[in-house]
């Protein structure tokens, strides 16, 4: 009888140390769960302010781009003007042309919403893309009038 408490009162006491040992493990699990989500958050938090200023300078240095286009297309409609009739009528159609492109990429930059990295990669490249082709379309033509 002695024997089967003593071996009972070591089974609970063994048991007690176990739930009590597991307590403080949950405990510690939870503590780690916790800064785990607090890092997660700190970084996306970084990683949002590293977008939004990266964005920022993008977008305005293509608004800068932009009005210099908008400046050169009607520097050149001004020399057209003074031109023949014969080279007025040549380039008023590129021009709209042009008009309607620099349009197109100051709406597409305005209508622009985060969808992360790769679509900010992607979007990022083609703007650049389509700016360049505008940006050689207006020297090529520009050029060829001079």
């Amino acid at each position: 009888m002695k024997n089967n408490i003593f071996a009972f009162t070591n089974i609970g006491l063994m048991i007690g140390i176990l739930l009590t040992g597991c307590d403080k493990t949950s405990e510690q699990r939870k503590k780690n769960v916790n800064e785990n989500v607090i890092d997660a958050e700190q970084k996306l938090e970084n990683a949002q302010a590293e977008f939004e200023a990266e964005w920022q300078a993008f977008k305005s240095e293509s608004e800068k781009t932009i009005a210099a286009n908008e400046q050169k297309i009607d520097a050149f409609k001004k020399n057209m003007e003074k031109a023949g009739s014969i080279m007025k009528a040549k380039y008023i159609e590129q021009v709209a042309v042009l008009e309607q492109k620099n349009i197109d990429l100051k709406k597409k930059l305005a209508d622009y919403k985060d969808e992360g990295q790769s679509k900010w990669q992607e979007f990022k490249t083609n703007f650049k893309n389509d700016m360049d082709a505008i940006g050689k379309t207006m020297t090529d033509l520009f050029s060829s009038t001079d």
